[in-house]
């Protein structure tokens, strides 16, 4: 079998969902999401922005999404930060394990740029700041695993 890896490339539509709760940083976010679609040249018309309240609320909007059959990705922005009560593991913890099961049952890439972070100043350095921006970097990893499935169908077909 060939070597294949996912390029960044138009793949069709996409969404990317963005928690308002922390919108200072998910806004952020965001704009690097936007960035890596207009570098993998994806016209905005094919990119739509859906908004939920809180982290918590991102897997079954990215499930309702990828249940409408219209993207060939999600993306999935968020910060939770680390308080004095056990909150943020639940918070954390259901959120990823909820995105991962709607990237397996629905067969989508979901992009996880969902911060998990112990303080604002932290989630500021990953939305832009010296730790780069984690909304570019979860584009580009849906984007790159939906131009591979692509592909492997593609070449399946073929045979």
């Amino acid at each position: 079998m060939p070597e294949l890896s996912g390029r960044l490339r138009p793949v069709g539509r996409v969404a990317i969902l963005v928690s308002r709760y922390n919108e200072a940083v998910t806004s952020r976010l965001l704009e690097g999401a936007l960035a890596c679609t207009d570098a993998a040249q994806i016209p905005r018309g094919d990119v739509d922005v859906i908004w939920v309240a809180g982290a918590f609320e991102l897997p079954v909007a990215a499930a309702a999404a990828a249940r409408t059959g219209r993207y060939a990705c999600l993306v999935a922005l968020g910060v939770v930060i680390r308080g004095e009560t056990p909150h943020f593991e639940y918070v954390a913890e259901g959120t990823t394990r909820g995105l991962g099961q709607v990237s397996v049952e629905s067969g989508l890439p979901v992009g996880f740029g969902v911060l998990t972070v112990d303080t604002l100043d932290q989630a500021v350095e990953r939305a832009g700041g010296a730790a780069g921006n984690k909304g570019y970097e979860a584009a580009a990893a849906a984007i790159e695993a939906a131009d591979v499935i692509a592909r492997l169908r593609a070449s399946h077909a073929a045979d």
